[in-house]
């Protein structure tokens, strides 16, 4: 809903809640990056495979959006952090690490 797009069914568990909370200042967020089901499940792997990182799927869809902005011409030289908001232990069932 944030994107502007109707809420709907997705599979990364933790985002996309279907609402705005009323807590939220629109007027910090500077972009808002789409990522589809397969590209987070994909990172999340790749967390695991490549770094060690036990994430979950809202991590793994983070860390897309995160390597997509650094890879920008404007983003040369500076320094991110990216906030992983789960474990991969919640996840073992649902398949993304494989069965």
């Amino acid at each position: 809903v944030l994107s502007g797009g109707a809420k709907g069914p997705h599979k990364i568990q933790g985002i996309g809640a279907g609402f705005v909370p009323g807590v939220l200042k629109k007027e910090l967020i500077d972009e808002i990056i789409r990522v589809k089901d397969d590209d987070a499940a994909d990172m999340t792997r790749r967390l695991l495979r490549e770094e060690g990182v036990f994430a979950g799927i809202s991590s793994g869809a983070a860390a897309w959006a995160a390597a997509r902005l650094l890879t920008a011409p404007e983003a040369e030289g500076k320094t991110a952090v990216i906030v992983f908001p789960d474990t991969g232990e919640r996840y073992m069932s649902t398949g993304v690490f494989g069965s």
